[in-house]
């Protein structure tokens, strides 16, 4: 262990067992964080787990929810005590996940601790998290993960350097004996970035010339960003921005941008006169929800037009070697990628399974349908990026946005496409459900349902084309004869109970079924998909809380 000049305390504890990390790193009820010793433990595992160097340098930033500032000060004392001698933490211990994420990559720091627990809510009643990027930039692999959680149970002692209060509002660099900390203002790193990829004179162009913005924040993280960019140097009015500033409670709101969540946002795009174009962010800033006036973009198609028409951005005007999904994100993309001629990878959920392949160059777009998008510019999903990405296309197509979906599907044919998310408050129930299902699934190949027949039933496992590894259990997929596809999957993004994540596709290229809305198109569908997995026999949940 290296030594620091800083004065340090060594405490004795006793090992938590719940610390396992899910696809994004450890998420708690705030109340969990704050027993004795539970955040230290944890974070003393990472840092045996991850091996830094002597003098390593680290990024240190969060979403701004309840308990972010204080978390930033315990971490930063095991840091110094670790031997770390540089820290960059972002100003007021604000760092959106995507800019954490470049902020480690641009300045080639060791890893960075990212403290957020991204779309859930926030408050002393809420949910707080805690990841780990490597150096990369990119999520921890599941390997690290599964060493963090093992290491967790067995950390008996840590120790903590003593340092003095740090102030996370003022930019500059702090010294201290052994330890550099710099707070940094990451808004103009971000934004040069940005720079580099878009056509920042051909937006602003248009939004003098009328195109209008609106952007939603939903108080988190993204708020500072979208001022510095939408309007500080593409010229929209304060206006454009809804719930720009940062609050530790996200102003009561669940901070995920989806059409419930988000529904103020969903209703300004139905009216007479709607913007241009209509957008939202999370907690974190790494997801996006796209609208148009009359029109909502699905995750899915987001990714899909951005693949048909990334030459005309200048950041990918040279092309992308290729394109990456989640397994059960919308195939809109794939029709994309064959007509190209491009290879499009499909992974397990989580962004770590594209990280390989953004790495090894094999792709450069890559997207999921839980509303994130991304480039090989960081290794984390980007809500701001997927915005700018639109604001790009509309300038440069100069068609209003409703247009440019229905050309996509005029050329491609729609995928219709729904989640369908149950909320089973025991856990137990869930893992009953899952089990039942998994074990039908050979039996079910060859049934008859209403209009069609069950062409293959299967548990999707993933073989790692980079590093050779396999990822097993991630997700049950129930194919039929006519194309369509019911996907089922537990979620690990929450803190109490469990959430059944059921998705539903079908693909069409008729142009009266185009244009019927999903919940028309995919209705039998979904009740078949209820009666395959006898939800409500086995849970008591009759339906949804959320159709997305």
């Amino acid at each position: 262990m290296n030594q620091t000049l800083l004065p340090v305390t060594e405490v004795t504890c006793t090992p938590y067992d719940d610390q396992r990390p899910g696809t994004a790193g450890l998420r708690r009820k705030v109340a969990v964080f704050q027993q004795p010793h539970y955040l230290e433990t944890f974070v003393e595992a990472v840092f045996r787990a991850a091996s830094l160097p002597a003098g390593a340098r680290l990024v240190l930033g969060g979403d701004g929810r309840y308990f972010n500032d204080e978390a930033i000060g315990r971490i930063a004392a095991l840091a110094a005590a670790h031997g770390v001698s540089e820290l960059v933490i972002g100003q007021h211990g604000l760092l959106s996940t995507p800019v954490a994420s470049h902020l480690i990559r641009s300045r080639r720091a060791d890893g960075g601790f990212l403290l957020t627990a991204s779309h859930n809510p926030g408050g002393p009643e809420g949910d707080f998290g805690i990841k780990f990027n490597v150096a990369s930039g990119a999520q921890a692999p599941e390997a690290m993960t599964d060493r963090i959680h093992e290491l967790s149970r067995q950390v008996t002692r840590y120790r903590v350097a003593q340092l003095p209060p740090l102030d996370l509002a003022r930019t500059g660099k702090i010294g201290l004996p052994g330890l550099s900390i710099e707070i940094v203002d990451s808004t103009a790193d971000y934004a040069a970035l940005m720079q580099g990829l878009f056509d920042f004179d051909a937006m602003a162009s248009a939004i003098r010339g009328g195109l209008r913005l609106r952007f939603d924040g939903m108080h988190g993280v993204t708020g500072p960003y979208a001022k510095r960019i939408f309007c500080d140097l593409l010229g929209a009015g304060p206006e454009s921005l809804l719930r720009a500033e940062p609050l530790p409670d996200f102003g009561g709101l669940h901070p995920d941008p989806n059409p419930v969540d988000a529904a103020e946002l969903v209703a300004q795009s139905l009216a007479a006169d709607a913007p241009d174009l209509l957008a939202a962010s999370d907690g974190d800033g790494d997801r996006n929800m796209i609208l148009g006036p009359h029109s909502f973009v699905s995750p899915g198609d987001s990714i899909a037009v951005m693949l048909a028409h990334h030459r005309h951005v200048p950041g990918y005007a040279g092309g992308v070697p290729g394109v990456a999904r989640s397994m059960p994100t919308s195939r809109a993309v794939d029709v994309v990628a064959e007509a190209l001629g491009l290879p499009c990878f499909e992974t397990p959920t989580g962004w770590r399974f594209f990280c390989n392949l953004l790495e090894s160059g094999r792709i450069g777009l890559c997207g999921e349908e839980s509303f994130g998008t991304s480039s090989a510019h960081v290794r984390e999903k980007d809500g701001i990026w997927a915005v700018l990405f639109w604001l790009n296309l509309l300038t440069v197509l100069g068609q209003p946005l409703p247009a440019i979906l229905a050309a996509h599907w005029h050329r491609f044919g729609r995928h219709h496409y729904q989640r369908e998310d149950y909320f089973i408050a025991d856990a137990a129930r869930a893992s009953e459900l899952v089990e039942e299902l998994r074990a039908s699934l050979p039996g079910l190949a060859g049934q008859s349902v209403p209009g069609t027949r069950i062409l293959a039933a299967d548990e999707f496992s993933y073989h790692d084309p980079v590093d050779g590894s396999v990822s097993d259990h991630q997700g049950m997929r129930v194919l039929l004869e006519d194309g369509a596809r019911i996907v089922y999957r537990l979620s690990g993004t929450g803190t109490s109970g469990a959430t059944l994540r059921v998705y539903l596709e079908r693909h069409s290229r008729q142009p009266n079924a185009i244009a019927q809305p999903p919940e028309v198109v995919l209705k039998d569908l979904a009740t078949l998909a209820a009666r395959i997995a006898r939800i409500a026999e086995i849970t008591g949940v009759h339906e949804p809380q959320y159709r997305i």
